[in-house]
């Protein structure tokens, strides 16, 4: 493979030379004055290699060891003459700005931005230069005509692109057939392992390209698979499987991305997957080498929920037998020959052409060379589309392998490869850069090989445009994958993105070799860099310290570096970056620019987003071949350079998520090429900033964003003229404030604008908005309708309206003259309207047609057809579902609607009235039902106050919601009834009477999620409450019902002596919370035995919660039987009168308790504790004697898997023993009484008892002895890494020894502590996060180095008994990022040594040394 594709990158290359060099502004500026003989001896001889390159690259291929050389030659003198000429057109460009006026306003600066500007100086070096070119070439010319390369013509580059063809079988539609039963078989083995408490592996084992990723996808996307796992992952492991960086990734392949990202990835995978059932998919997993890796990962992973499962994709039998040891891999067998056929014939022949007979007949000779691949054949299909004869069909059928097991479907990528025009294959291969399954901006690809010159001149197109038809090329030959449309951080903005599958991505690389560097981790000490690179791509922590390394030693001419990662500090070796012309980087921690503007003539392409600076160097005016700025969420950036306008190169401008700009530069006429302009700040009129009237002549399109236009000059016009523009997608306007505007009264855009975004517009009514798709309107707070008009029309694009804070809006539109009736919104999709204080309906609703009995119909209403999803919050005056009176009484219809949510709309008396459907019987027929929402999904009420009825009409007859999934009724007093629901899984009713309980039956057998909560009423009698479970309905008890989450509030019947809840019904309960039962008393521990799948338990609010079991006479705490027994996380919260807990299981893994001030032990009960508190503070001499007499009982050796414990405002809680070793959080605040903190008894060996009053090994002293002379110790869990303790006063007497696995230590209100020390015969810990505050007794801190290599963030305020810091700590403070010192510390702060001569060295010495001993 590397021989063929050696010359591959080539001839673009030479292309690129060419047109270059016969580039206008090169005459026109005379930039080559002196050196034309030259230049036209070049113009002469690149056509003659040119022609030659067809013939010279396919002798390479033929292992030609000559021409491969020479082909090699070439490219490296390719380079060197591309970046000859780019100093020539900067020159040029240099001088067309100094003709302009730059020189003038730079000033002195031009003379250190341009050493060499001298035209002399500038003649001698670039004709050296040029001469060194043309000999290179003339050897490479006498070679050429050695090795007798032959002209070959080449296929021209294509005017016409052909549209990708509609009719194409998509291969996930293929794959969703071709694979249906290794789907069903996988999800039934995952479904199937429900109650296994270990989590299992199912590895995927099949060749490249044979659909392992599609078919974990069909069964990641299967509805019963996202239904039955709490949490679903998935992450593409490709090259390395490095923990750490794999750990990291599932993370953020999480909801809970954002969540605690100080902490180490492993235990941030810990925390996530803890009690979840969770399906993770590893997706590529190759690298058998490094899977002895695999089980520090799985011991992550096993802390998940029962049932969960791993599963991997992976060409190497070898991996699955390491990762799924006790599990057969699924072996993928060959896809069918019939399915490869058909994707194949809808590859290879269009609609235009048809399906010609003869080639038809060939395709089945085709099939077999494809072994089964569905990727193979989507190429091979792809490579035969562009040929239309029986001769070039046996041509490519001739030059092309069978697929083996040995070379998998490479042959054939490498065909499809080889086809390709020149210019494309430079294309693909660039993207070699990237890291395998990375997601690829689109739009930033194709800028990125404009940027680096990919993309050859088309007088017909504009570069993006021609960009865009060689991605969507490369997609229909199935180079790119897995396109998606998403929004940006916004939520408002949408961008494309692609994948590559990994054997492309092989293919790329081998083109590209070591040109192309990506580093996703650390690099080894083993040179990664070589001179050769050209394109990097960094995502590892300290970037800039590995390119400041790297670029000490080497000089490599990078012409792409995409840094993914933060650059926090400086970059060294600034000369080195003079060739790039592509940069991607992220600055933090600095507000300035890193690098140089007089190294980066180059550049065009720069992309600071998310960056933390505040503005750009004034000289960055002088990158005049700039094309590319992305300045978008630099929250912090203020302003733009002012000498902008001389940047006469730049297309593409974003500055979108950056509030602190408030206008723009001057001079934005000259910026004609400028094609995207993101946001547009009108500042106060003034010489300093430009109107919108300069961007008249611009040809601007995408999306654009209007802000302050309370500043335009002649604002009216200027709009009008944005409207207009005819490349132009998106428009938004946002005003300052409301105020007086009739700007858009008259506002008619052109029709190609598809979405308007309006904000604080001060006018009453709007234009003529009809060919809109999107219309946005927020805190339009005058705005009375949409539009007036003389006559009706109709929205007929419309899919979205949003309707926010519109105070004065009660008409939809003002009509001189109604005709016949008529759909104003056809096409509307989604409608979202809150805060229109005066709309009382919806708008008028014409008569339709809608299926009723035999073939019959009804006329109902429908003023929304296509309506999908419907949102109204805070609609005071909202009561009716049609504008017009009169139709109250008549039938309306939302035929497609899918999501309705209704929230304060206190007028709303009910639903509109249903009209008579037809619905399907399980036996065959139909019936008649009524139904206003056949195809609803989702329905939500809130806070409707006057909310009384399903259906307008009189009582009586049942509603109908046939597909609704989820109900949430919500603080609707005056509802007692709920309607026929058959396929609700989920069902939330809050605030609701006693009398619906009675509906909720009729649910039971397929809800998975049940929210209870009735009214809060000051007393519940016991004949009031009933059950959600008849009596008289037993035959249901033996279907169990599949409710995983119930959520109980105010719910008396649930518990108490009349409880009628029969609990073993709810066998699959996974999560339960308790709210606000006031009949629950004693621990429901018959509930507890019956509920064998729970995981989660929450109990908070019950006020009368004592906690002591029911039974008179009971067995001690410790031979209780502990139930629920799979609990893994225990949450109690406000419970006044809990005194002690229940026999927690040993599975339990978190446990957190706020607000129960009587509880007196959380661990089981403490016998001897009292006496042992007595003890202390009458006799402290005898204290070790007393804490090792307590009882070894099994309650020492509570919850060995309890990870996380939090105790908040626990105010008798006198000790906190037997602490389990797992422990790795503790967080204890505002429990004012605990004075003994102690891990298990018997769980390590006991530090030696010493026989001084102060020294008991596991007891402090109380709070009267804090002030004793000599320390005591405390134990804390081996493996503890995150401890916190808050206003607990007497807690912590004496030394804390912290251990070694530590990373964050917070102490604020303490006044026994005295020092924090190391345990001796440990390492040290490497603490991340140290606060202390408010310590009144702490004295000493470690000196030991190591505690605080790795800290970031530090507080040490209110400690006066801290004289001064370790020196070792001292030295770290210039590192520590977020640090908040008292004053007197901060003046001993580490500087090194900076003597202005060597005569003062010793006297700053001496003033060190001093400085130390004080």
């Amino acid at each position: 493979m590397a021989e063929l594709v050696a010359a591959m990158a080539i001839r673009p290359l030479v292309s690129i030379l060419m047109s270059k060099a016969s580039s206008s502004l090169l005459d026109e500026y005379k930039v080559m004055e002196g050196m034309e003989e030259q230049h036209k001896v070049l113009k002469r001889k690149l056509p003659a290699i040119l022609d030659v390159m067809t013939d010279a690259e396919e002798q390479a291929t033929e292992h030609r060891d000559g021409a491969k050389a020479w082909l090699q030659e070439l490219k490296t003198v390719a380079y060197e003459a591309n970046e000859v000429f780019d100093e020539f057109k900067y020159e040029a460009l240099r001088r067309e700005a100094r003709k302009k006026g730059h020189y003038k306003e730079l000033g002195f600066d031009v003379i250190k931005l341009f050493p060499t500007h001298n035209r002399i100086v500038f003649r001698h070096k670039m004709g050296r230069k040029l001469c060194r070119i043309l000999k290179a070439i003339d050897v490479l010319i006498a070679e050429m005509h050695a090795f007798r390369f032959k002209y070959r013509p080449q296929p021209p580059v294509p005017k016409q692109w052909r549209q990708t063809d509609s009719v194409i079988t998509d291969l996930q539609d293929i794959a969703s057939r071709s694979r249906d039963k290794d789907k069903k078989n996988i999800v039934t083995t995952l479904l199937g392992q429900a109650n296994n408490a270990d989590f299992i592996v199912v590895p995927i084992v099949g060749m490249g390209g044979l659909g392992k990723t599609t078919l974990a996808q069909l069964i990641y996307n299967e509805p019963e698979v996202q239904k039955h796992f709490q949490l679903l992952l998935w992450v593409c492991v490709s090259d390395t499987f490095d923990v750490n960086s794999l750990a990291k990734s599932i993370v953020e392949a999480s909801p809970n991305k954002n969540v605690d990202t100080d902490k180490p990835p492993l235990d941030r995978l810990h925390k996530l997957v803890s009690g979840q059932r969770y399906l993770l998919v590893l997706d590529d997993v190759w690298d058998n080498k490094e899977l002895r890796k695999w089980e520090r990962l799985k011991v992550c992973l096993q802390h998940g929920g029962m049932g969960s499962a791993v599963l991997t994709t992976t060409r190497d039998k070898r991996v699955a037998e390491i990762m799924g040891a006790d599990r057969a891999a699924y072996n993928l067998n060959a896809l069918e020959d019939h399915f490869i056929k058909e994707i194949i014939v809808d590859r290879a022949f269009s609609s235009e052409n048809g399906k010609i007979p003869e080639l038809l007949e060939m395709v089945g000779e085709i099939v077999k060379r494809c072994c089964g691949s569905p990727l193979a054949a989507s190429a091979m299909g792809s490579v035969l589309r562009t040929k239309t004869t029986v001769k070039e069909w046996n041509a490519i059928a001739s030059r092309s392998s069978i697929c083996t097991e040995e070379t998998g479907i490479l042959p054939i990528l490498k065909l499809s490869y080889n086809d390709l025009p020149a210019h494309m294959k430079q294309c693909f291969a660039f993207c070699a850069v990237f890291p395998k399954d990375y997601k690829i901006n689109v739009d930033k690809l194709i800028q990125l090989w404009i940027a680096n010159g990919f993309i050859p001149e088309h007088k017909e197109d504009s570069p993006e445009t021609f960009g865009k038809h060689i991605f969507d090329e490369l997609v229909s030959r199935s180079f790119f994958l897995d396109l998606e449309e998403s929004k940006d951080y916004s939520g408002y903005y949408s961008r494309t993105t692609c994948k590559i599958h990994d054997l492309m991505h092989d293919i790329a690389m081998s083109v590209m070799g070591k040109e192309c560097v990506v580093a996703i981790k650390e690099p080894s000490q083993i040179e990664w860099l070589s001179d050769t690179a050209r394109h990097l791509f960094l995502s590892c922590e300290e970037t800039q310290g590995i390119l400041n390394d790297s670029l000490e030693k080497k000089s490599p001419v990078i012409q792409t570096l995409i840094c993914d990662s933060l650059i926090r500090s400086s970059l060294k070796h600034l000369s080195k970056y003079s060739s790039l012309h592509a940069l991607k980087l992220c600055i933090r921690g600095t507000e300035s620019f890193l690098l140089k503007s007089m190294y980066l003539h180059h550049l065009r392409y720069l992309d600071l987003s998310n960056s933390s600076i505040k503005s750009l160097p004034e000289d960055i005016s002088i990158l005049y071949n700039l094309q590319v700025l992305d300045l978008s969420y630099c929250y912090y950036l203020d302003r733009l350079p002012r000498q902008m306008k001389y940047m006469t190169s730049l297309r593409h401008l974003n500055t979108l998520g950056c509030p602190e700009l408030k206008s723009m530069p001057p001079g934005f006429e000259n910026l004609t090429k400028l094609q995207t302009l993101t946001v547009f700040v009108a500042g106060v009129p003034g010489p300093d900033c430009s109107d919108v009237v300069e961007l008249q002549h611009l040809n601007i399109g995408g999306q654009l964003e209007l802000r302050q236009v309370e500043n335009v000059e002649k604002a009216e016009a200027g709009v009008a003229n944005l409207g207009n523009k005819k490349d132009l997608r998106e428009l938004s306007l946002r005003w300052t404030k409301v105020g007086d505007s009739k700007v858009l009264d008259k506002f008619e855009p052109h029709g190609g604008l598809q979405v308007l975004k309006i904000y604080s517009y001060g006018g009453e009514c709007m234009g003529m908005l009809q060919n809109m798709v999107e219309i946005h309107l927020f805190h339009c707070e005058r705005l009375r309708c949409l539009f007036r008009c003389s006559t009706i029309f109709t929205f007929p694009k419309l899919k979205v309206l949003t309707l926010e804070h519109l105070l004065a809006f009660e008409r939809w539109w003002e009509i001189d003259e109604w005709q016949v009736e008529q759909t104003i919104f056809p096409v509307l999709e989604k409608l979202f309207m809150s805060n229109c204080g005066k709309l009382v309906a919806l708008p008028e609703a014409p008569l339709l047609r809608g299926p009723c009995g035999e073939g019959g119909y009804t006329l109902v209403h429908s003023a929304f057809p296509a309506l999908k999803v419907l949102k109204m919050e805070d609609l005071e005056s909202f009561r009716r579902w049609d504008a017009v009176e009169e139709t109250q009484g008549e039938q309306i219809l939302f035929p497609c609607l899918e999501e309705l949510s209704i929230e304060k709309c206190p007028e709303l008396i009910n639903l509109p009235e249903a009209p008579l459907l037809e619905e399907p019987c399980s036996g065959g027929g139909y019936r008649l039902v009524r139904s206003a929402f056949p195809a609803l999904k989702v329905l939500k009420m809130k806070c409707l106050g006057s909310f009384q009825r399903w259906d307008g009409a009189a009582k009586g007859e049942q509603i109908f919601f046939p597909q609704l999934e989820k109900l949430s009724v919500q603080q609707c007093p005056m509802l007692i009834d709920l309607p026929e629901v058959p396929k609700i899984s989920v069902l939330e009713i809050e605030d609701g009477k006693q009398e619906i309980f009675q509906f909720v039956d009729r649910y039971l057998s397929s809800l998975t999620n049940l929210i209870l909560e009735l009214k809060n009423t000051e007393t519940t009698s016991e004949a009031e409450c009933t059950s959600i479970v008849p009596v008289d309905s037993k035959e249901k008890w033996n279907q169990k019902s599949p409710l995983t989450v119930m959520v109980l509030r105010c719910c008396n019947s649930f518990f108490g002596p009349g409880a009628l809840e029969p609990w073993d019904y709810f066998v699959h309960l996974e999560n339960l919370e308790i709210d606000r039962c006031d009949v629950l008393v004693h621990w429901p521990e018959n509930v507890f035995q019956s509920l064998v799948s729970l995981r989660t338990l929450l109990i908070r609010n019950c006020e009368n919660l004592t906690g002591y079991a029911q039974a008179p006479l009971e067995p001690l705490a410790s031979e209780r039987s502990q139930h629920p027994r799979g609990l893994e996380s225990l949450y109690l919260v406000s419970c006044p009168s809990l005194v002690e807990m229940f026999n927690v299981p040993a599975s339990l893994k978190k446990m957190n308790i706020y607000e129960c001030i009587k509880l007196e032990s959380i661990l089981g009960k403490q016998q001897g504790m009292a006496e042992l508190v007595q003890v202390s503070s009458s006799n402290e001499a005898i204290m070790p004697a007393a804490v090792s007499e307590l009882p070894s009982s099994p309650m020492n050796h509570f919850c060995p898997c309890l990870e996380d414990l939090d105790l908040v405002l626990c105010g008798s809680l006198q000790a906190v023993l037997h602490l389990p070793l797992s422990l790795k959080n503790i967080w204890i605040a505002d429990c004012s009484s605990i004075q003994v903190l102690s891990c298990q008894l018997g769980g390590l060996q006991k530090p030696e008892a010493t026989t001084s009053r102060s020294r008991s090994p596991i007891m402090p002293q109380p709070l009267a002895a804090a002030t004793a002379p000599a320390a005591r110790e405390h134990l804390l869990p081996p493996h503890l890494e995150y401890l916190t303790i808050l206003y607990c006063a007497g807690m912590l007497g004496g030394p804390l020894r912290l251990p070694a696995p530590l990373k964050t230590l917070r102490i604020i209100g303490n006044s026994g502590l005295t020092s924090l020390e190391c345990l001796s015969g440990e390492h040290p810990p490497s603490l991340k996060a140290l606060y202390l505050a408010n310590c009144s007794t702490l004295a000493s801190l470690p000196n030991e180095p190591q505690v605080y290599r790795s800290l970031w963030s530090l507080q040490i305020t209110g400690c006066p008994a801290i004289k001064k810091l370790p020196r070792c700590l001292q030295q770290q403070l210039g590192s520590i990022e977020d640090k908040v010192l008292d004053a007197h510390y901060k003046v001993t702060e580490f500087k090194p040594l900076k003597p202005k001569t060597w005569k003062e060295i010793p006297r700053l010495v001496r003033e060190r040394r001093q400085a130390c001993r004080s």
